[in-house]
């Protein structure tokens, strides 16, 4: 099986890159752009055994090589982050949307009929799931600045007021991106619907939660919050934890990521729809400073409180993994405190490859 990986040098790339070449029955082609922001050039943790091909997945001439004669495409290739400055806006929509649109053109044009996976994200949940005490299930407001900045971070019902219980989300739950990261990445799935629709090639959307391990990159906009402490702790900082400490992710090892993605890559019939992609245990950001400072050695410094926020951060969002269990055959296996002394020690990927 030829496979296209696009974005197959970065962090979750290039580990689903090697879990299909450790199959010994795929073969792999990587288009990146080793975007000078991210790796401007090839990181020497890529096997040689895959082709790269330095490109644009928004360039149709730069695409015409690596679509042709390819049994799948796994999409991986996105800028990321939460997108604030409204300045990056147009940025985000070229490199995740148009790029989505003009993969997904050139392979209607060479009557591509296997797999497709693309890499979604838990952020066009926007708030996780939640319920309040007297009218049920319901979608809180988006968080106001006043309130946070008064340190009450819990929304409540939108209803009554109430205090709200944060629980799993589930896959058909009402979509609500709140930063322009999150509104590219519905767009995605939206488009590659659309695609599917019209060419009746099934598509797989995998909507990654909070991703860690070997190879995140750090001092990038591309540094997720777990590659934050990573590099406050090793330059002998104490990790600074915005809010209270107190809001819930699902934090999910990228090889139970890259897992995900050879399983809807390779398995016997197509598996179409959305996926959660986590580990099912939902734990603090707090509690994930603190395992890192732990596995990071005695002398490391404890973790910050500061009360900090950003507005386009949701307070809760951890999901159910049930769906991905019995449909996908996905069970995340990596412990989380194993994973966690892993990463405390693992070198970063820094912006100068």
């Amino acid at each position: 099986m030829r496979v296209l990986v696009t974005g197959g040098a970065g962090f979750i790339g290039s580990h689903i890159v090697d879990a299909l070449l450790a199959r010994g029955d795929c073969e792999v082609v990587i288009l990146d752009s080793l975007s000078e922001a991210v790796h401007p050039v090839a990181p020497d943790y890529l096997d040689p055994r895959a082709d790269l091909v330095v490109g644009d997945v928004a360039d149709a001439s730069q695409l015409a090589s690596c679509v042709h004669g390819v049994d799948a495409v796994c999409h991986q290739a996105a800028k990321v982050g939460l997108g604030l400055e409204i300045a990056d806006i147009d940025a985000f929509v070229r490199d995740n949307d148009l790029g989505t649109a003009v993969l997904l053109r050139e392979l209607a044009a060479v009557g591509f009929a296997g797999r497709f996976v693309l890499a979604s994200s838990m952020v066009v949940y926007g708030e996780g799931g939640y319920r309040c005490p007297v009218h049920g299930p319901v979608a809180p407001l988006p968080r106001a600045a006043a309130e946070l900045d008064a340190g009450r971070f819990e929304p409540g019902c939108p209803l009554c007021g109430s205090g709200l219980e944060a629980v799993a989300v589930l896959e058909d739950a009402r979509l609500d991106p709140r930063n322009v990261y999150a509104a590219t990445k519905l767009q995605q799935e939206h488009l590659c619907l659309a695609w599917s629709r019209e060419t009746g090639v099934p598509v797989t959307a995998l909507r990654y939660h909070n991703v860690y391990g070997p190879r995140m990159p750090r001092d990038t906009p591309y540094a997720g919050v777990a590659s934050i402490f990573a590099s406050a702790l090793a330059a002998g900082q104490a990790p600074r934890v915005f809010e209270d400490g107190q809001q819930r992710r699902d934090f999910v090892h990228v090889r139970d990521v890259a897992r995900a993605n050879v399983l809807a890559l390779t398995a016997p019939e197509p598996v179409a729809g959305a996926f959660n992609v986590c580990s099912g245990t939902p734990r603090t950001v707090g509690e994930m400073a603190a395992a890192l400072a732990a596995a990071a050695g005695p002398r490391a410094p404890e973790p910050v409180v500061t009360g900090e926020y950003r507005l386009g951060d949701v307070r809760h969002v951890f999901a159910s993994s049930e769906r991905a269990a019995l449909e996908l055959g996905f069970v995340a296996e990596e412990e989380f405190a194993a994973g966690m002394a892993e990463f405390a020690k693992a070198p970063l990927r820094g912006a100068t490859g």
